[in-house]
């Protein structure tokens, strides 16, 4: 998929109204500063577009490992980010000499690149410039004399707590999809393609889909129920799927695999892509004694998917 750049934006001579941010997950939150600003672009004739960057910030100022992992990737969000009403996604590399750009010079930035801004739209901890030194109040102050307007999002909240993309990291690793539901406003998705396995699922009496699915954030290794379909356009499919490394097959640590088997006869193959729901944590992934063990367990697995479903 093809973005916008600040070098090369690519839009019209129309008012542009963007909205700010990194948006991992366009959650709830999220959708609260997105939805304000299609809104007010619709309503003047304007422009919606959201400015967004590519890596996370934080492998710019940390190591490797302690980097902070997106488990949205960057085409899905565009995605997401255009069903919303986004008309224009402009990808901002997060480099040293972006980060280095004091915060008061950072609307004069924008302005320079961006001719037609109007008005900006963050959520309320908005932080920006070198050292995140810009607030809410230095970003009114700064857009105010170039004749631009900002709107700043309260925070929403969950159970008392604001929502946020690090809490919902915290619930895909723990397998809590349920409360990462409530957060994103959406069930978990990942998208992937129908890739050729071992055909040991098929021997074992459950047929599996394995696809290519590598995320930068991995959630809980385990089994859940999902439901997944071939496209948009097409109906959602029960399964149980298992997400992990396969002990007691692989002898060695394996690359992480997503295997799903539905609960419904299918005539997807290999090279298909699939879009999968996560919907409910079953069990954690485990090492059995054997292919007869294993057997058993995922027979149960099927069982607690198909009551969950109601089927």
């Amino acid at each position: 998929m093809a973005y916008a750049s600040l070098d090369n934006p690519n839009l019209s001579d129309r008012p542009l109204h963007l909205a700010i941010g990194m948006f991992d997950g366009v959650h709830l939150g999220h959708q609260s500063v997105i939805e304000a600003c299609v809104s007010s672009a619709t309503a003047c004739g304007g422009v919606s577009g959201v400015l967004t960057f590519w890596p996370h910030p934080s492998r710019l100022f940390r190591k490797a490992d302690q980097a902070t992992k997106l488990f949205m990737p960057l085409d899905q969000k565009a995605e997401y980010l255009h069903k919303r009403g986004i008309e224009s996604v402009i990808v901002q590399p997060f480099t040293s000499e972006f980060a280095a750009i004091e915060a008061e010079d950072f609307p004069a930035y924008l302005k320079q690149k961006l001719p037609t801004l109007e008005a900006l739209y963050v959520g309320e901890n908005f932080r920006y410039g070198k050292g995140r030194t810009g607030t809410i109040e230095t970003l009114i102050e700064g857009c105010r004399k170039l004749g631009m307007h900002v709107f700043s999002a309260e925070r929403l909240r969950v159970d008392g707590e604001p929502i946020s993309s690090t809490r919902i990291r915290v619930c895909l690793e723990e397998g809590d999809m349920r409360q990462a539901r409530a957060l994103l406003g959406y069930p978990y998705t990942s998208y992937g393609e129908v890739i050729p396995g071992r055909q040991l699922g098929r021997t074992l009496g459950f047929p599996t889909l394995n696809m290519a699915w590598e995320p930068e954030l991995a959630p809980h290794y385990g089994v859940y129920a999902v439901r997944v379909r071939e496209d948009v356009s097409s109906a959602w499919i029960p399964g149980v799927a298992n997400y992990g490394q396969r002990p007691t097959v692989d002898k060695e640590p394996a690359q992480p695999l997503l295997e799903a088997h539905m609960l419904q006869p299918v005539e997807w193959g290999n090279g298909t892509r699939l879009t999968v729901q996560w919907l409910e944590f079953l069990r954690p992934e485990k090492k059995f004694n054997g292919l007869d063990e294993l057997k058993a367990q995922i027979g149960a697995d099927r069982e607690s998917a198909a009551r969950y479903f109601g089927l």
